[in-house]
């Protein structure tokens, strides 16, 4: 029988707070895990071993599925297959070079048709007539690379996101693999492919077997996206930029799901429980840098390049005045992460 739904607010704890004026005026509750390279846990801060709908933070799992299954990807390929991107130019060309490798485009996705992420790109593209397509949505990556292993196994394309499909069966096989157990729920993600219900320590045990490339497939595949980690997210966007700066793969899922982990396998798996994405990046660096294996130098600088302060009007200048900000919470605390 699979499990119905997630941890409750009991069973979390509080991952970060925002102040302003001195004032806690929000906080963040959720549940996240560290793990060290053997996979034992160092912190484990609330119900990390309750079932979460892992949303994107799975794909570099569905990747390696695809490439098992026969998916030639290289070069960018390899971070579009992971991504979940803004639909800058440069990813909508790499999908659909993508599929054109295999002799199919873009109306073999079966991903909703959206405007670019990406401003930039958004108004390019409605200016050329091309103001919403499927290569837009930002697991086209992905499902590109489900396309190539279902061309590559000679499989149906119109049924790849069907979960007895072989590609799917596939990406739970792997799953099951990389977490040491099956999944406890399936559902239906927000671009149609199956999404998996995995405890915090099982997915955080499955990213580090990815990041530290454990295998042959996972070693290409961290060797793409660090080669090009545009390719996850976007310019300055948080994912690419922790890529970029520390050399730590990240990946966000939507609904507040989060996982980060160092070459050397230290891993984070993090959910806030009301699907806000705010605290996540917080609360895996402040882990990884508990590990000792991100400076903490390093990820204070990319914090506050990443985290948007609390405003409260202009000064006598016109210029923006900044009266509080996010910061750890009581959980983050007191196992270590400061009150910086």
């Amino acid at each position: 029988m699979q499990t119905a739904e997630t941890f409750t607010a009991d069973a979390a704890v509080e991952l970060a707070i925002v102040e302003r004026s001195g004032f806690i005026e929000s906080r963040h509750i959720g549940s996240a895990v560290l793990l060290d390279p053997s996979g034992t846990p160092a912190a484990t801060l609330g119900a990390v071993d309750a079932p979460v709908f892992v949303r994107s933070t799975l794909k570099p799992l569905q990747a390696i599925a695809s490439m098992r299954m026969g998916a030639e990807l290289t070069g960018p390929a390899l971070g579009l297959a992971t991504a979940s991107h803004r639909a800058e130019q440069r990813h909508i060309d790499v999908v659909a070079d993508m599929l054109a490798s295999a002799g199919l485009d873009e109306s073999h996705l079966r991903c909703p048709a959206v405007a670019p992420a990406d401003r930039v790109t958004r108004d390019a593209r409605a200016a050329a007539g091309h103001p919403t397509s499927r290569l837009h949505f930002n697991c086209s990556g992905k499902h590109a690379a489900f396309l190539l292993a279902a061309v590559a196994g000679g499989h149906p394309t119109d049924t790849y996101l069907d979960p007895n499909h072989p590609v799917q069966q596939e990406v739970e096989r792997v799953v099951e693999e990389l977490t040491g157990a099956p999944p406890l729920a399936i559902g239906v993600d927000g671009c149609g492919a199956p999404v998996h219900a995995l405890t915090l320590t099982a997915l955080a045990t499955a990213i580090s077997y990815v990041a530290r490339g454990a295998d042959e497939l996972s070693s290409r595949l961290m060797d793409g996206v660090f080669a090009h980690p545009w390719t996850v997210e976007g310019r300055g966007r948080p994912n690419t930029t922790v890529l970029e700066e520390l050399g730590v793969f990240a990946k966000f899922g939507a609904e507040g799901v989060m996982v980060m982990a160092t070459r050397t396998g230290w891993s984070v798996a993090a959910k806030c429980l009301d699907g806000s994405s705010r605290p996540t990046t917080l609360t895996a660096l402040r882990l990884l840098e508990a590990s000792g294996d991100v400076p903490a130098e390093a990820a204070q600088r990319v914090l506050e390049e990443l985290t948007q302060p609390v405003t409260g009007g202009i000064d006598d200048d016109g210029r923006t005045v900044h009266v509080g900000r996010l910061r750890e919470g009581a959980a983050l605390r007191t196992f270590g992460g400061g009150a910086r």
